[in-house]
């Protein structure tokens, strides 16, 4: 894309899918009591409403980064938008539980292709610096509104019908799909050298989906039941064959040597606390308001709108920040006000103070976003070559969704631990102090990239190493 207007233009219908794919992990959360109604859901057929979805976008990400890398970028963004808007309609229209899982299933899927095609196709037609940045900044505050802003919209909508939570993504993603075939240049592109790396895709999906699977199942089975030791060892041994077979491949799904770059590992260790504690945060904050507290499904979706609505208007202002302030500094801040959003919400009781508590809470965990995302996205792909930064959106993706599901199986399991259905303040708060020690554990590793002269140098460094390896 040469013309300013083409790359904004296509920036525009990104940022609309990407607002879909986050849409979508939130979204369905409120209407699940409805759902369950509705179609005769036991509790744990349930949580697969939202768990297939997450194994499908967990569990795929990195070969999605790499097959658009490979493909091309817009062929492969293309082809799974149409698949999300088909699956969003068969989800939203189907009368048997298991038929819904399934679309979620491969909504998730699509998702898994979309999310690192359209962040590699934005770092690819922005420069690296300001434009870059502020493209960035955008973008993924579109996905972190997506993701604050589902909880609310599926308040709303659950009041109609809960069928319209998923009904709603179809004509949105229709509309950018056909966007899409306009602003996406038709002309060639770069593209991944090799072939696709069949043992490294094989070995690597197999491993995510099958630690997904484990830490959903886990709080049900046991921690300890031979199936969850069973395939955790299965992980391990996944992961093995994966490592061994992408340092003997010519032409590797996931090149090792970038993980050898100290920044975008911190930016995936950020991200994976980042929404694991979040994740986790809002399960339980969802059974302290309405099943504790009794609140209606749309008082409980308002709860979180502060953070949404500061996520969403502060959307256009990351990248100016990032690039005046520099992004190690911005993920400090983010994340202790992550620490700090979580440590409010220690003192909930049966009577909470929206003044004292709930909003002050809300807007602190809406600073964290609004701050931490863009800047770990930018993070994460700074000095990447263009060739692998499908690659390099799908590890920061995986380690976002991943994390979420692993942080959300430990809180289940805190909340469950006394043997009974029962909630109380007690195992509520002791499920917030997960998010908050991993919230501290994240300010701890970003503190140590901060931009001082010498971390900025060691960085540097970091960038020259992943180039020559």
């Amino acid at each position: 894309m040469s013309s300013t207007s083409s790359r904004w233009g296509a920036l525009t219908v990104l940022c609309a899918v990407i607002f879909l794919d986050a849409l979508d992990v939130s979204m369905v959360g409120v209407a699940l009591p409805a759902i369950q109604h509705d179609l005769g859901l036991s509790t744990s057929s349930l949580q697969w409403v939202v768990s297939g979805y997450v194994l499908g976008y967990g569990g795929l990400l990195l070969l999605g980064g790499r097959t658009a890398d490979l493909l091309g970028r817009r062929r492969v963004f293309l082809v799974a938008l149409g698949v999300f808007a088909v699956a969003s309609l068969l989800g939203g229209v189907v009368d048997d539980g298991g038929l819904l899982i399934a679309a979620r299933f491969v909504k998730g899927v699509a998702a898994a292709f979309t999310a690192p095609a359209a962040l590699s196709i934005i770092t690819t037609t922005f420069p690296e610096g300001p434009e870059r940045n502020r493209a960035l900044s955008i973008f993924t505050a579109c996905g972190a509104s997506g993701y604050s802003l589902g909880l609310v919209l599926s308040g709303l909508l659950t009041e109609i019908g809960w069928r319209w939570t998923l009904l709603m993504p179809v004509p949105v993603a229709i509309i950018a799909l056909v966007a899409a075939l306009k602003v996406l240049p038709k002309g060639r592109e770069e593209r991944a050298e090799g072939g696709h790396d069949l043992i490294g895709a094989v070995t690597i999906s197999a491993s995510m989906l099958l630690l997904v699977f484990t830490v959903v199942q886990a709080p049900e089975v046991g921690w300890a039941s031979v199936q969850t030791i069973g395939s955790l060892v299965g992980v391990a041994v996944l992961l093995g064959v994966f490592v061994f077979a992408e340092l003997r491949m010519r032409h590797p799904l996931v090149r090792l040597g970038i993980l050898r770059s100290g920044h975008i590992v911190r930016a995936n260790l950020g991200l994976l606390i980042l929404m694991g504690s979040y994740v986790a945060f809002q399960f339980v904050a969802m059974q302290y308001f309405q099943n504790l507290l009794g609140w209606s499904a749309l008082g409980t979706a308002m709860a979180f709108l502060p953070a949404g609505l500061l996520v969403a208007l502060t959307s256009t202002k990351m990248g100016d920040f990032a690039d005046r302030f520099g992004t190690g500094k911005l993920i400090v801040i983010g994340a202790a006000a992550l620490a700090g959003g979580y440590a409010i919400f220690l003192g909930i009781d049966r009577t909470p103070s929206l003044g004292g508590m709930v909003i002050p809470g809300m807007v602190l965990l809406g600073i964290a976003f609004a701050l931490s995302f863009p800047s770990l996205n930018i993070q994460a792909t700074s000095g990447v070559h263009d060739d692998e930064q499908g690659l390099a959106s799908g590890l920061l993706n995986t380690s976002g969704q991943v994390g979420g599901a692993i942080v959300l199986a430990a809180v289940t399991a805190v909340l469950t631990s006394g043997g009974g259905e029962t909630l109380s303040i007690g195992s509520l708060r002791a499920a917030i102090v997960v998010s908050l020690v991993l919230a501290l554990a994240g300010l701890a590793i970003s503190a140590t990239g901060l931009r001082s002269r010498k971390a900025a140098a060691v960085e540097q460094d970091d960038v020259k190493a992943y180039e020559t390896v």
